[in-house]
Parts: structure tokens; C-alpha cells; sequence
């Protein structure tokens, strides 16, 4: 059985949709099979991963109005071993449309149930606020991913998505869990990085990543290339970065 791992903060521009996509394409790259579900109306992870929004008929939100299955949603083999359940802007209506849902908490968990035993991960991209989709995504996740990015409001991010979490696992998903934190947009010249990184270590005292993703020009070009970082420049930084945090992934899960 698949693990669900939802990559979210409630801080937008913190790398999230980057780690989301890179994350995926490395793990798929070191042989698991992988679902990367886009559950951000911006549709950046979709457009990241060389698929022009707006053109198709078939996404999460088609899925989520029972108008298609999971199964015709899927785009298979996006690169070895990688499928992907697109998005696009039509998404944000549906927090609207699911208000008198008896389970709309729970939509998403219902589909992926489906084809959970198809992969060995499936990571969902969440939006960059605390909503229904939000909800769903940690309803539906094993664990959380957090990506934080080395600048002064990094702490208050966490502490957010930290208690969000906590109601989650009370109300909806007591088997959600905290996967980890990872820093992103790290840079070696500043002491504010260094400050950042020593001020979450104390704060959390658990579950943080080794890995730590460096700012990298190639890692930010990458998706207007619609290719994931390890296909755009697989030698750069930002790629080995993302192996590594697979590696990370991939080893947590087996102990």
C-alpha cells in the first residue's frame, strides 16, 4: 500500500509545488512507483510537470464532481514510473460546490482508496492556505512534508500547519503524522539561513530532514521548462539536493 504524503504550508513561496514535483520525479528516478496529485487551483505542479492548464477535461475537480473516475484522470508515465493527477483554476469552485457534501472532508481520501495499492507513494501539491482542499488533502495523507523556507517568518509558518495538523489527526485522521520539515531556499552566504535553521532545530526537537534544498538558478527555471529538476539539469545542485531528500523519504518509510 501506498504512502500518502501531502506536502503543505499554509505560507505560500516556501518551495512548496517545487518539492511536490522534484520530490516525485526522484523517487520515481530511484525505481518507486508514484502518483503526484496536484490539489492547488494554480495548477502549478501540473504546468511543472510539462502539462498546459486549461486544456485538459479530465482533472482533480472533474474527479471530485463525480463526473469521471480516478482511473480516467490520471496521466500515466509523465517520465518512468511517474503519474500525475493534473489540475487547473477550475479547482477553487469546488470548495463552494462541496459545501452541502455530507463527507466533503473526506472526497479525496474516497478516490485515492481506489489506486493506493497501484503506487508506493502518492504526494500530494497542497494550495498555500488553510481550506476545504487543505483539509482533504491531510484527510486523505499518511504524513505531512513541510517545506520551510530559510527567512525570518519560517517559525510562525510552522507553528501554523504544526496545529492544523493536531486538528486534523483529533477531528478527521488520527493516523496523520508529521513526516517532516525540509529546508528549501537555502543559502550558505547568509547567517539568516544558518539562524533559521538552528531556530526550527530547537522549536521541533523531531522529525527534520538532513537534506537541506539549496537555492539553485536551475532548480527556479526548471518549470517553466515543464520539466522536474533531475530532467532539466540532472548534475545540478537542486537535483542532487531532491535525491537525496528521496533517499531520506524512502529510508523513514522502511524502519
Amino acid at each position: 500500500m501506498g504512502r500518502i504524503i501531502a506536502i503543505a504550508n499554509q505560507k505560500g513561496g516556501v518551495g512548496k509545488t517545487t518539492t511536490a514535483i522534484n520530490l516525485s520525479a526522484c523517487l520515481a528516478e530511484a525505481g518507486q512507483r508514484v502518483l503526484t496529485v496536484d490539489f492547488d487551483p494554480q495548477g502549478n505542479a501540473t504546468s511543472g510537470l510539462g502539462f498546459e492548464k486549461g486544456y485538459m477535461d479530465k482533472t482533480v475537480y472533474e474527479l471530485l464532481m463525480e463526473e469521471c473516475s480516478i482511473e480516467e484522470c490520471i496521466i500515466s508515465e509523465v517520465q518512468e514510473n511517474l503519474d500525475v493527477l493534473p489540475s487547473d483554476v477550475d479547482l477553487a469552485g469546488a470548495e463552494i460546490e462541496l459545501l452541502d457534501e455530507p463527507d466533503k472532508e473526506s472526497m479525496l481520501r474516497k478516490e485515492l482508496k481506489k489506486v493506493e495499492e497501484d503506487y508506493d507513494f502518492i504526494i500530494i501539491d497542497c494550495p498555500p492556505s488553510l481550506n476545504l482542499l487543505t483539509i482533504n488533502a491531510l484527510t486523505a495523507a499518511n504524513t505531512v512534508l513541510v517545506p520551510i523556507q530559510c527567512e525570518y517568518y519560517a517559525l510562525e509558518g510552522l507553528s501554523q500547519i504544526i496545529q492544523t495538523v493536531d486538528l486534523v489527526k483529533k477531528k478527521l485522521n488520527p493516523k496523520l503524522e508529521l513526516e517532516g520539515v525540509v529546508f528549501t531556499m537555502y543559502d550558505a552566504r547568509t547567517n539568516l539561513s544558518l539562524e533559521v535553521v538552528e531556530n526550527v532545530k530547537n522549536y521541533l526537537n523531531r522529525a527534520i530532514y538532513k537534506t537541506i534544498i539549496p537555492r539553485n538558478v536551475r532548480l527556479a527555471e526548471a518549470p517553466s521548462h515543464g520539466m522536474p529538476i533531475n530532467l532539466y539539469d540532472t548534475r545540478s545542485a537542486g537535483a542532487e539536493s531532491y535525491r537525496m531528500l528521496a533517499a531520506e523519504v524512502i529510508s523513514r518509510g522502511e524502519r
